[in-house]
């Protein structure tokens, strides 16, 4: 028997898996390039041209550079994972992802793409190895786009507690302003607060780039990252509020052409900064009065 048989052969089942696992590594990582390549090209024109979408290129930048400064990590505890595991993984991520893309439903396309590339992690590192650092691959979960069904379910209540507040506080200024739902009259003006407007689009983007933020300045704390998340909500809400009353503002005195112009698109560029230095504020705020058992380790 030749000497490269016997020592297969004398190979434990862990080495043997792990032996194949090396060798379909840089395949199974062209392969995911391959459906990758698409998928982008679909986000790229369907989702980050929106408002709602357009923190998905900074998702992808920061998010491969998280995983590229964790490697030594996922080298060091890399134990394959079973097959019986990723084979089922792997065929409902494809399916998904097949479906999505035969339909042209991004968020199911994305899905499983993301789902995709957990199973090949998995099968060449295993489950420690993702745990020990799950930070980088949940952060990459955020270039899955909600669905539309989702999207609306939220936006409806929240454009009506927008238009109500703000209206409301400019009635009380003497602005001669009504509202029908989400449709607001000013002076000879009529407004209609859209998605846009609501708080949701810009609070998937702040979420994402809020727990960016604490994961490298404050670690990967999952309460207190829960806790900062939790107070990200109302910000998002309060800053859209305080945008719409500007628009409405801007539309009353200097017209509609100027407030629906180019400052509409600035204001939500300026507002999505302000909600970030909120969000910066508070965490350096919460880091000096919560109690150390709900502080994170720096």
């Amino acid at each position: 028997m030749p000497t490269d048989q016997v020592e297969t052969a004398a190979l434990t089942p862990q080495q043997q898996i792990a032996a194949v696992a090396k060798m379909l590594r840089w395949p199974l990582l062209i392969g995911f390039l391959v459906l990758a390549g698409p998928t982008l090209a679909s986000l790229g024109k369907q989702v980050w041209t929106r408002e709602s979408g357009a923190h998905g290129p900074i998702v992808v930048a920061t998010g491969a550079w998280l995983i590229w400064r964790r490697l030594d990590s996922f080298k060091e505890l890399a134990r394959p994972g079973t097959l019986w595991l990723t084979a089922p993984a792997m065929v409902a991520s494809l399916a998904l992802y097949v479906f999505g893309r035969a339909f042209d439903f991004i968020a199911l396309e994305a899905a499983g793409l993301y789902g995709v590339g957990i199973s090949m992690l998995f099968s060449v590192v295993g489950l420690k190895a993702i745990l020990r650092n799950w930070f980088p691959l949940f952060y990459l979960a955020f270039l899955v786009p909600p669905p539309e069904w989702f999207l609306d379910g939220f936006t409806g209540p929240l454009k009506q507690l927008v238009s109500a507040a703000a209206t409301g506080a400019l009635s009380a200024a003497g602005l001669p302003i009504g509202r029908e739902g989400v449709t607001i009259y000013v002076a000879q003006y009529q407004l209609l607060v859209e998605d846009a407007c609501s708080g949701m689009n810009s609070l998937t983007g702040l979420v994402a780039i809020s727990l960016f933020y604490i994961y490298l300045l404050r670690g990967s704390s999952v309460r207190y990252s829960i806790l900062l998340t939790a107070f990200v909500v109302p910000i998002a809400v309060l800053g859209n509020i305080v945008r719409v009353i500007t628009l409405i503002l801007m539309t009353y005195f200097l017209g509609d052409q100027v407030a629906q112009g180019f400052a509409h698109g600035l204001s939500g560029m300026l507002l999505f900064a302000v909600d970030l230095v909120l969000v910066f504020a508070l965490d350096s705020f919460l880091v000096r009065v919560l109690p150390k058992s709900w502080r994170p380790a720096t």
